[in-house]
């Protein structure tokens, strides 16, 4: 990495969008967002580290509502640097002025061995990560996010990880490992579409998936399997090739389209015809 990792926006091509982004259009034009790799000691715990920076002076406030992964994160963020147990509903966060937030994405299962609880005892909340980061999470935030570039903030971040590596059990490690799994079979293209389905792909009974999902991811299986889907449809439909909307509710293995319609328009807050409608090109320009 270097200086010019900073001016990186991975919004604004929407085929290299993230996932789960609502209305991806509108996003590009606040907020930026780059992703880095983590150190090979960390990979197995780690996803990636990632840095969101956003300029809103002179204009008004806006709020960013993402559908968030199956994925705990640890957040250095002004007044509110946590550990963020997985989010069930949208996450909506203001944005106003000017900022920037530093994060690591948790793989599942890579948080777990850090800390002394199942993540589920934290879902759709945080925790402090005082303890983790071997500091106050105050001058935790303070030492990450006033570092001059990404380079440097995510350096400062990924050097506390590190010197709170854990040490590992085979048990912890097995659990670990089995929940990346597990979620990796779920997030793949064709999927499993039921815990049925995921239980005899992995040959894993249900009893032991629920438990091994309550204590490594922090959701239940069902809900991961749900929630892929409904970022996948979010993505789908926002590139400019949309599928027409029958055949996607069946791609991604809903009942029927009414069933797909009212899981979308329950979370993202429009319907999946309105939405693909607004994320078109035309309509992305009148909201300039």
């Amino acid at each position: 990495m270097d200086k010019a990792d900073s001016t990186i926006n991975l919004l604004t091509e929407l085929e290299h969008a993230p996932k789960g982004i609502v209305d991806p259009r509108a996003t590009a034009r606040r907020i930026r967002l780059a992703t880095y790799p983590p150190a090979a000691p960390l990979a197995p715990f780690v996803d990636y580290f990632w840095v969101v920076q956003w300029d809103l002076r002179g204009r008004a406030p806006e709020t960013q509502r993402v559908l968030p992964y199956p994925n705990a994160h640890l957040v250095f963020d002004t007044g509110r640097t946590a550990i963020h147990g997985v989010v069930r509903g949208a996450f909506e966060r203001p944005l106003a002025g000017a900022g920037k937030v530093v994060g690591m994405r948790f793989a599942p299962g890579g948080l777990r061995p850090f800390i002394g609880q199942p993540l589920s005892s934290f879902t759709d909340s945080t925790i402090a990560a005082d303890a983790l980061l071997g500091m106050l999470a105050g001058l935790a935030e303070l030492l990450v996010l006033q570092q001059p570039d990404d380079s440097a903030m995510v350096a400062q971040a990924q050097a506390m990880l590190l010197a709170a590596l854990p040490e590992i059990d085979d048990a912890a490690r097995l659990a670990s490992s089995l929940a990346g799994r597990l979620a990796a079979a779920v997030a793949a293209p064709n999927g499993p579409a039921s815990v049925t389905q995921l239980c005899e792909k992995m040959a894993i009974s249900e009893r032991r998936l629920q438990r091994l999902f309550a204590d490594q991811i922090g959701v239940s299986p069902k809900w991961v399997i749900q929630r892929y889907r409904l970022q996948e449809a979010i993505w789908r439909l926002a590139q400019p090739d949309a599928p027409d909307l029958a055949s996607l509710a069946l791609e991604l293995g809903f009942f029927d389209q009414a069933h797909f319609s009212g899981k979308f328009t329950a979370l993202v807050g429009s319907t999946p015809l309105d939405y693909r409608r607004s994320q078109l090109p035309a309509a992305g320009a009148a909201f300039k």
